[in-house]
């Protein structure tokens, strides 16, 4: 079958039931990951370890495909709306939440490199990992 064309005859009626339950199915595992990501977001707006925003940008999209109606109460949270808005039209990471990352990635090489005195090939491998993870972060306008 070619993509997108329907089904025809007999083969139809099993086609589409196919294709309705994978969506159901489909639906489903988006809405599942969605909650999970809402739960790691509530998790980490309470550990300073733990990242709330990405969670709740994976979370909107997941609903996006799942729930138009969780997707909405996201998009419309007082404080995480704006955020997400801003993220979804132009993929904007406000100043204040570069600073916060930089601070972060800082403070988690200070630990790692003084709490764990690793090697020096662990070392420049998660100095690395950080610098292009602010790089990303500092590269999205503001």
């Amino acid at each position: 079958m070619i993509a997108g064309e329907q089904p025809v005859g007999p083969a139809r009626a099993d086609a589409s039931g196919a294709v309705a339950a994978k969506s159901r199915l489909t639906r489903g595992v988006f809405l599942a990951l969605g909650v999970g990501f809402v739960a790691l977001g509530f998790i980490g707006a309470f550990l300073p370890v733990l990242p709330t925003t990405p969670f709740l940008i994976l979370a909107a999209g997941c609903f996006a495909r799942s729930s138009p109606r969780l997707e909405r109460r996201l998009l419309d949270h007082p404080r995480f709306g704006p955020l997400l808005r801003e993220w979804r039209a132009r993929g904007a990471i406000p100043m204040k939440a570069k600073l916060m990352s930089l601070g972060g990635m800082a403070l988690g090489f200070a630990l790692f490199w003084f709490g764990g005195h690793p090697g020096p090939w662990l070392t420049a491998a998660v100095a690395l990992l950080i610098l292009v993870g602010l790089a990303y972060v500092f590269s999205r306008p503001s």
